[in-house]
């Protein structure tokens, strides 16, 4: 019995069709065949295969494509087509093809949840929406119930250039951009081998190899002032092993300690790599908590009741200023004095742009 295939497969051949677009079509009038279709059946109805020219050329062409699908995993079956021939049929298994249901528990989407928010980034967020919402119609739960909630990830928005880096890490080209250095603000045109990227201390990082001084190098994306071009053959270099924390490391420098003190349940991320300050360094800090709240006029500092003291890594000061910040009233840094004072600076800034109550509180967290 004839069988029609689905409009979709029916579109009208072009010469030189993409070999991609000919097995999208093929897949497409496989999963929709009522049956099984006939290699005749996809030569006249599936795009693409029209312009095979002579019958031999169209066995391979379809030969390779099904060899391609199958690759790919997708499964095209051999059944027969019934009647008074033996002519054979091909179709796509739909059981075997279905994806299976999505049941994630509330962890796990709390997980996917956190991820969708560290890709807030103007060239993946739609997608990451369309997905996020695809899986809550699926009935995948709610993940504002999910123990994970407040601990966003802050980590910057990646920029134009990670499009563009991907491609030429992918393809192993080398690439030119603008950069500014943080030292003295020079903008220099740098010229680099691109080896990986990684996010680290709320900001993305470019491991790669500089031609220029003929050694590897580390660039801080948000300082790339101009587009990136890529240049030269693809598979021009090799990417070697290498740590990418040993190689971030050293030229972010040496892992310190900051001392802060923390509201009970506050400062989730945070709290994931610190640890409690020992008991016998506790009294140490006292003097520098602040009065508790409706203590009487002229009240000293030392309750600890109601903080939590803990010791924290950091390797970029302004990068811990600037997290410490982000807590308010909820955490307090105790030293070292240096990230102290740049993150009571940027709370006296933020202050300043409010109400004058706003700016004396600020002023009383130092």
């Amino acid at each position: 019995m004839p069988i029609d295939p689905p409009p979709s497969a029916q579109s009208a051949t072009s010469p030189g069709l993409n070999p991609a677009e000919r097995l999208l079509n093929l897949v497409i009038a496989l999963v929709n065949t009522n049956a099984a279709m006939t290699k005749q059946q996809v030569r006249t109805a599936v795009a693409g295969y029209a312009d095979a020219p002579s019958d031999e050329a169209f066995e391979r062409m379809f030969e390779r494509d099904k060899d391609m699908l199958r690759a790919l995993g997708i499964p095209v079956v051999t059944v027969g087509t019934g009647g008074h021939t033996d002519e054979l049929g091909y179709r796509i298994d739909q059981d075997a093809y279905a994806l299976p249901s999505i049941d994630l528990t509330p962890a796990e989407l709390g997980v996917l949840s956190l991820a969708a928010q560290f890709w807030q980034d103007k060239t993946l967020q739609t997608d990451i929406n369309r997905a996020m919402v695809k899986l809550r119609a699926a009935g995948a739960g709610d993940p504002s119930a999910d123990a994970l909630a407040g601990l966003a990830p802050s980590v910057r928005a990646v920029g134009d250039a990670y499009g563009p880096l991907m491609e030429a890490i992918e393809a192993r080209r080398a690439v030119t951009f603008s950069y500014r250095a943080a030292y003295n603000g020079t903008v220099l045109t740098r010229h680099v081998e691109p080896w990986r990227i990684a996010a680290r201390d709320g900001g993305w990082y470019l491991m790669c190899f500089d031609r220029d001084r003929q050694a590897p190098r580390v660039f801080r994306m948000s300082r790339i002032e101009s587009r990136v071009r890529v240049t030269g053959p693809a598979g021009a270099y090799d990417i070697p092993d290498f740590e990418t924390d040993v190689v971030l490391g050293k030229a972010h420098g040496e892992i310190r300690q900051a001392v802060v003190a923390v509201r009970p349940e506050r400062a989730g991320a945070l709290r994931a790599r610190a640890k409690p300050v020992p008991d016998g360094e506790r009294q140490a800090y006292s003097e520098r908590l602040p009065v508790p709240a409706g203590a009487p006029a002229g009240g000293r500092a030392g309750d600890q009741a109601g903080w939590d003291i803990l010791e924290v890594p950091y390797r970029s000061l302004s990068g811990m200023a600037s997290e410490a910040a982000g807590y308010g009233a909820a955490l307090v840094v105790l030293e070292p004095e240096a990230v102290r004072a740049e993150t009571l600076r940027r709370l006296t800034a933020a202050a300043a742009l409010g109400s004058g109550t706003g700016a004396q509180a600020g002023a009383s967290r130092g």
